[in-house]
């Protein structure tokens, strides 16, 4: 099969198209004929930063994560798939599991389900990743209806699906952005929209909650904005992040009781534990779409296996919407 592959990982690691050996379906594993993936920010940091990351593949390395594509082999013991079920998943270019960036993949069946019917093959390919990320980090905040939530990056890769997840469970939702193409995405999907450029924390908390803040702050962005999620938070709130590898002064949340829950969906792939909590989440999430509550963004262009390179760049100019697909 065909498959892009890194030989060298660093600031200037490019893809080089190879045709290497198609892999098989193992033991609880499906092999997918892949139509689309697509690229997330640790995909771009595997590929510049490659050894100093513990969960970079050795190299040569296929990189890449999200899929959707047709089941055409099934592995002993896997069952509720048949060759021809369309599935979407988050399942490689990582540690020891071979990635994306190919016309195949044998994926462990614990970390797929089926696509959503009424999304493309890019659109499902667009959500794995993100959504188990934005889904996990509302659920452990304690989710429900009637709550403020507010989203930072809300126009982003995780941000612009947790504000509609949010939403789709019935929050209030608000989230930031920094330019007018932001704000008006973030208005579009359902949510209120807060320029962060242009309004302080103390002031969009007293407009939007009279003062007592959100029961609920979703950072997407991190690091020292977290300073700002802590701001931002109701006494007692819950601040989910995806983006915690820093130092923070945690006076702001021990005065007001807040509950920090840290993000990392990519622990089952890497470490083998609880992957099937992921195939459950995309069964949920199939249904959420079904009904119409969750429809992610592609950014344009799509590029193709062989632009993976291209691809990339797009997601690090960060003058992208929404995800960056890959069509094969």
């Amino acid at each position: 099969m065909k498959a892009m592959l890194i030989n060298n990982y660093g600031p200037d690691a490019v893809f080089e198209a190879a045709e290497i050996e198609k892999p098989k379906a193992e033991a609880g594993q499906v092999l997918v004929k892949i139509a689309a993936s697509s690229v997330n920010t640790v995909d771009t940091m595997i590929r510049t930063m490659g050894n100093d990351l513990p969960l970079s593949p050795d190299t040569p390395a296929i990189l890449g994560m999200d899929f959707a594509g047709t089941v055409e082999a099934i592995g002993e013991g896997v069952e509720g798939y048949a060759v021809g079920d369309e599935v979407y998943g988050c399942a490689g270019g990582l540690a020891d599991l071979p990635g994306t960036l190919a016309e195949y993949i044998a994926a462990d069946s614990k970390l797929i389900a089926p696509k959503p019917k009424n999304l493309s093959m890019a659109e499902a390919a667009a959500l794995p990743l993100v959504v188990i990320t934005a889904y996990e980090g509302l659920k452990r905040a304690g989710i429900a209806a009637g709550q403020k939530v507010l989203v930072h990056g809300g126009s982003g890769g995780v941000g612009h699906v947790a504000l509609q997840l949010a939403k789709h469970w019935g929050a209030d939702v608000y989230a930031t952005g920094g330019g007018d193409k932001q704000l008006a995405l973030i208005e579009q999907l359902g949510a209120t929209p807060i320029n962060y450029k242009t309004e302080s924390v103390e002031d969009y908390v007293a407009q939007h909650t009279s003062g007592a803040g959100f029961d609920i702050v979703y950072d997407s962005v991190g690091g020292a904005n977290m300073a700002n999620s802590f701001e931002a938070a109701a006494l007692n709130g819950q601040v989910a992040s995806t983006v915690s590898m820093c130092e923070l002064d945690l006076t702001t949340a021990h005065f007001k009781g807040i509950s920090l829950h840290v993000v990392f969906m990519l622990i089952p792939m890497l470490h083998n534990h609880k992957r099937e909590e992921h195939a459950a989440i995309l069964r949920d999430v199939a249904s959420i779409a079904e009904a119409g509550g969750l429809k992610p963004v592609l950014d344009e262009p799509t590029f193709s296996l062989d632009q993976a390179g291209e691809a990339h760049a797009r997601l690090e100019s960060k003058k992208g919407m929404g995800k960056v697909v890959i069509e094969n």
